[in-house]
């Protein structure tokens, strides 16, 4: 399992490196928002962050909010502070545990091993007859691949990551852009979901007349 720490103290992230290792898990760190920014748009895998609230360059509820937050990787808050707002803040934000320091390595662990544990079940998804893998960004139909664009998969991702609720208009024309650089308008989305559609030949995918689109679990 691979875990990144975004962390500034030194010592924390020595002692961390160590613990890790012997407990089987590849733990890489980076100390900034700039960094932790670089690493995520070069699709480093990463199955769960240690965030820690306060960095030298921005802050980790921030940071979370604008850029992790969809990318469907579990994150636990680190922080020295024991604030009640700002444990509910995180938690609200969609970050899966909160932890304060000083703290227990072993109790982080086992929190690790928790969210770990229940994210490997929860990254399958079957709705109707569709089978979506999150880790491998793979779709089937039955039983069969079925193939999409790289782009297509990314469009999937989302409203799966966002399952049982609706993802508008503008985010996806949004999305889009950031994942292309290419100018996009309302038309684009309507044939990039057309065309993902006829691929699925299944109508999981549900349009929410003038605000976007939403896929549930169970589909009706």
């Amino acid at each position: 399992m691979d875990i990144l720490l975004v962390e500034d103290n030194l010592s924390i992230i020595k002692g961390l490196e160590y613990s890790f290792k012997i407990n089987g898990y590849n733990l890489s760190y980076k100390t900034t928002v700039k960094d932790t920014l670089e690493c995520l748009k070069d699709n480093v895998k990463i199955d769960l962050i240690i965030l820690d609230v306060t960095l030298p360059d921005g802050n980790g509820f921030d940071l979370y909010k604008n850029h992790i937050n969809n990318t469907n990787i579990p994150t636990i808050f680190l922080t020295a502070n024991d604030d009640e707002n700002d444990i509910v803040k995180g938690l609200e934000f969609g970050a899966e545990d909160y932890i304060t320091k000083p703290f227990s390595t072993k109790e982080l662990l086992a929190r690790i091993k928790k969210i770990l544990a229940r994210y490997k079940k929860e990254n399958i998804i079957k709705v109707d007859d569709i089978t979506f893998d999150m880790d491998k960004l793979e779709i089937f139909r039955k039983n069969v691949k079925i193939e999409l664009t790289a782009l297509e998969l990314k469009i999937v991702n989302l409203l799966f990551i966002n399952i049982n609720k609706v993802v508008s208009r503008n985010t996806l024309l949004d999305k889009i852009w950031e994942w292309t650089g290419n100018d996009v308008d309302s038309h684009t989305v309507t044939v990039y979901l057309k065309r993902i559609r006829e691929k699925l030949k299944s109508d999981i995918i549900i349009t929410v007349k003038g605000i976007g689109y939403r896929i549930d679990e169970k589909s009706s």
